[in-house]
């Protein structure tokens, strides 16, 4: 099937999951009968969506929309922050990238090269970080560890909680996307050439730059005067200055 074909399947599916009242899809087989298609057009387009974060599997369970453990990452998102989330992923995504280097595929590469180009491609925020998040999760899942694979996808559904998409686009605006595509680019380059330790070098790079851009953010907000009530963003900026503060 063509691309244009596949990506019809895939708007399709989209605006299924949008109506449905229920998170499950119905089976590869009935949804190749109802769009008139075979089983791998439906296969590939499932595909997509997963890339995209907007489903995920089970084996002998079916194909549900959103994310795993969406409703855990709801709760550990209203008692932790940026810095903290950042400090986990600066400990994880490095030894991820690392083993996906050690056993990538051509496979893989193409896949990944195939997410990068679409978020360098990205016309606003929610856009890059749709394929941002499929980034970084095709590396998780190609480290073939399902226990780190499971701590991402909490972190990812921490990152998609409303309130953390907001910081993020104000983090974003302060020019940081093009920086990404470059170090994304990097990321991939390491992991063609199954070079192990430098994938875990770039990741740990891209991360670290991450942060740096998290704390910028906040020490501006915490500059500004605002009648709302705190938030952990402000938490965070809280506890960066009292820590400051104690080793003067």
């Amino acid at each position: 099937m063509s691309e244009a074909g596949l990506n019809y399947i895939a708007e399709q599916l989209r605006e299924l999951l949008d109506a449905r009242k229920t998170d499950r899809l119905p089976s590869e087989r009935d949804l190749a009968a109802r769009f008139g298609v075979g089983r791998r057009a439906i296969r590939a387009a499932l595909n997509t969506l997963e890339d995209e974060g907007r489903i995920w599997r089970q084996q002998g369970k079916g194909t549900f929309g959103g994310r795993p453990g969406s409703t855990t990452s709801r709760l550990l998102s209203e008692h932790t922050n940026p810095l903290e989330v950042m400090d986990v992923r600066i400990e994880i995504e490095p030894a991820l990238a690392r083993m996906a280097a050690a056993r990538a595929t051509p496979k893989l590469i193409q896949q990944l090269e195939a997410i990068a180009e679409k978020a360098a491609l990205a016309a606003d925020t929610p856009e890059w970080e749709q394929w941002d998040a499929a980034f970084h999760a095709k590396i998780a899942s190609a480290s073939g560890n399902r226990l780190f694979n499971a701590i991402m996808e909490l972190i990812d559904g921490i990152r998609h909680d409303a309130p953390w998409q907001e910081f993020r686009s104000r983090v974003r605006a302060t020019g940081r996307t093009l920086l990404s595509v470059e170090q994304h680019a990097a990321i991939i380059d390491a992991i063609r050439r199954l070079d192990a330790l430098d994938a875990e070098d770039a990741m740990r790079a891209h991360l670290l730059s991450l942060r740096d851009a998290v704390l910028a953010e906040i020490g501006g907000a915490s500059r500004k005067s605002v009648a709302a009530r705190p938030t952990n963003v402000d938490a965070a900026s809280q506890d960066i200055r009292s820590k400051e503060g104690n080793s003067a």
